[in-house]
């Protein structure tokens, strides 16, 4: 068929450089950054995982905890303290909840809870 064309010379439909690699050869092959880490974003809608891989994906990671950093395990017992870490005065939201805290850790000291 490629006699019939009048675009070009029999040359251009040779298979000259369309060959395949042999399978020999592909192992051998360095592979370009293949699986890298995060390389599929969950919320990215141009991903073309399959819906049943990003159904198995989320699945796992429910059973994952999320990472938290030292500074919110920080904030968590003192809600003042990131304010006071940056040379600032807390905020009155942050006062109120640290008094708030305090309340409620000398009622459950009260109960014996805690």
């Amino acid at each position: 068929m490629s006699g019939t064309s009048s675009v070009g010379g029999r040359g251009v439909y040779e298979a000259g450089d369309q060959r395949n690699v042999k399978d020999s050869e592909k192992d051998e092959a360095q592979r370009y950054k293949e699986g890298q880490p995060n390389s599929h974003k969950a919320n990215d809608s141009k991903d073309e995982r399959s819906i049943a891989n990003k159904l198995d994906r989320e699945s796992k990671r429910e059973n994952e905890s999320e990472p938290i950093s030292k500074e919110a395990r920080d904030s968590q017992a003192d809600p003042t303290l990131p304010a006071k870490k940056h040379g600032n005065e807390p905020s009155k939201g942050a006062q109120i909840d640290a008094e708030i805290q305090q309340e409620e850790e000398e009622m459950l000291k009260k109960k014996g809870i805690k």
